[in-house]
């Protein structure tokens, strides 16, 4: 927790110190109407006392409440600035932290996880720090300040003010030591409903399609009870506090009258006036410490919970990246597009088996290399090495005779144009994501947009939508078909005109006439860039220049089409599964 607070910065520290200030002034302002209301007990029971006196001592004290009025107020603004800025700041850390995660990090936390830590966990440490400077730094100075100002009044007064403070520290720390544990669970439960809901909400059309809507109710149902239960059996602890915080003050009080009422019977005349001011104003002070540890319970009950949340941010923000950026921008003078693998293995962290084993080929400039095979062979993580998105765990990739792991991150990515297994669009228009991200040349133009569209063969589907290029487009393209996602995102990588491009399993959604006129296009406007290809169809990569068959992990063929045709018989088992003979001789 008290790492997160080192990110206030200079400026918060300074409307920090003003409200310290301030709430020093308003406790000093609280503790002095018991003072006066001493004097006006004093002066009413006085012989020959005037109005104007008493009148005037109220007047003092309708002036120090409203002081501690205006300062209470003053505090809390800037409370709410200090913790609404530094919840900004925390939230921007965080998402920036997760935008440099890796796969494997992204797997380790969960997107669900990472959701509720920037969100819920942010705002529990915020609603801490909004009622923390209020209260946490108000509380102690009270109730230091009111006990010296008590402590000499009476030695029995001060024994029952704290024998009750003492029953109110052993009640909170003894919830927080139930409760505390059950906090971390509320927030992992947290994490879980967000994660059923999240997929609910994502797969509606396939629980609509099979009937399913009950079966998600009683996933939800059993999630969202477990969380209930344990929110439940949280706050049925802390409602403890309030009657017992309620017995303490009301006992106290009364336990002062009864003291009192003894002592002024057995003391002279002349020190009854005396003992029952005291009295009086040692009830105020009383109450007075009470309130602040009430104010302290107040912030141990929330504490326990901002303190599992700041645990969680805290794990986000150490985590260490598996794929640190390198420091090259460029690739050897007089090469481009060059890409080789040297003995390439990987295998999954935590895995036992390697999931690609002593992969090596060459692919120059211009030319296309395909890789097929049964699923489940290694085909998209192999490819997947290339733009870093895991590393490599043995052998080496090169692009342009430099290590992918010596690039920066942003100069590797810019050689690259990346169309993913599985379309993804972003809220906003046509254009926007076409033309989405940088490739470290400058503007994507819109007549460098408009092409790629025409390329990727989705100038027809595009220019019908109201607003054609400007045409909305929903989170995820759920407005669109899968086939138009897969041409829009293939317009999105020929719009940063890489080096090389990089097709996972692009064209799956295609008819085959688009496909083929999209390819026979792509061929031509791709002829000076590298292309790879993954690929199920194998009419999709037969005019490949190279084709790697892949089978468990293993490169088990390479060559044309031709060639595996002959001498290859799991690239001939997958070509008559799919073309007859003939279809295949005269491709």
């Amino acid at each position: 927790m008290f790492r997160l607070f080192k990110k206030l910065g200079k400026k918060d520290f300074f409307y920090a110190l003003i409200c310290v200030l301030l709430i020093v002034f308003q406790v000093w302002l609280d503790l002095k109407l018991p003072d006066y209301m001493s004097t006006i007990t004093t002066l009413v029971q006085t012989s020959g006392s005037k109005m104007i006196d008493i009148l005037t001592q109220g007047g003092y004290m309708m002036l120090c409440a409203l002081g501690s009025l205006l300062s209470a107020i003053i505090v809390g603004y800037f409370a709410s600035y200090i913790s609404a800025s530094f919840s900004r700041k925390l939230r921007k850390e965080v998402f920036e932290k997760v935008e440099y995660f890796g796969m494997e990090e992204i797997k380790k936390f969960s997107t669900s996880s990472l959701i509720t830590r920037t969100t819920n966990d942010v705002t529990q440490v915020e609603m801490l720090i909004g009622m923390g400077l209020q209260m946490l730094i108000k509380a102690p100075i009270m109730a230091v300040w009111a006990v010296t100002k008590i402590v000499n009044k009476s030695i029995e007064w001060s024994a029952l003010t704290g024998v009750g403070v003492v029953l109110l520290l052993m009640t909170v720390f003894g919830l927080m030591l139930i409760v505390l544990p059950r906090f971390k669970i509320v927030q992992r439960l947290i994490d879980r409903i967000n994660g059923v809901t999240r997929e609910n909400l994502t797969g509606i059309r396939v629980i609509h399609a099979f009937n399913a809507e009950e079966y998600q109710k009683n996933r939800f149902e059993k999630v969202n009870n477990t969380l209930t239960n344990t929110q439940l059996f949280n706050q049925r602890c802390f409602a403890i506090l309030n009657p017992i915080m309620n017995l303490v003050m009301h006992f106290l009080t009364l336990g002062i009258y009864f003291i009192g009422a003894y002592l002024i019977s057995e003391a002279h005349m002349l020190d009854k006036i005396t003992l029952f001011g005291n009295m009086v104003v040692f009830s105020s002070y009383g109450m007075q410490v009470i309130m602040s540890f009430l104010m302290l319970a107040m912030i141990f009950m929330m504490w326990p919970r901002a303190q599992v949340s700041a645990a969680r941010i805290n794990e986000v923000l150490d985590q260490q990246a598996t794929i640190q950026d390198g420091t090259k921008k460029e690739g050897v003078k007089g090469m481009k597009g060059v890409v080789e693998f040297k003995n390439v293995s990987f295998k999954y962290p935590d895995a036992d088996e390697y999931l690609l084993k002593n992969i090596s080929f060459t692919v120059n400039k211009g030319e296309t290399i395909a890789f097929i095979g049964s699923t489940g062979s290694g085909k998209s993580t192999l490819i997947n090495l290339v733009p870093r998105f895991y590393d490599a765990t043995d052998g080496e990739i090169l692009i342009d005779g430099v290590n992918v792991k010596d690039y920066t991150l942003e100069a590797l990515h810019n050689k690259i144009g990346y169309v993913p297994q599985k379309a993804f669009m972003f809220t906003g228009s046509v254009r926007e994501n076409v033309a989405y991200g940088e490739n470290g040349q400058g503007e994507i133009t819109d007549k460098k947009i408009e092409e790629a569209i025409e390329i990727a063969q989705a100038t027809d589907f595009v220019t019908k939508m109201e607003n054609g290029y400007d045409g909305h487009i929903a989170r995820g393209g759920t407005n669109v078909s899968g086939g138009q996602k897969q041409r829009l995102a293939i317009a999105r990588a020929i719009a940063r005109n890489p080096e090389i491009y990089i097709f996972d399993d692009s064209f799956s959604a295609l008819d085959y006439k688009t496909d083929a006129t999209l390819r026979k296009a792509l061929k031509n406007y791709t002829k000076d860039a590298t292309s790879m290809i993954v690929a199920q169809r194998i009419g999709t990569i037969m005019k490949a220049d190279k084709i790697m068959v892949l089978d468990k992990g293993e490169c088990v063929g390479m060559g044309t089409h031709k060639e595996l045709l002959k001498n290859c018989p799991v690239y001939q088992e997958i070509a008559l599964s799919q073309l007859s003979k003939e279809e295949l001789e005269n491709a």
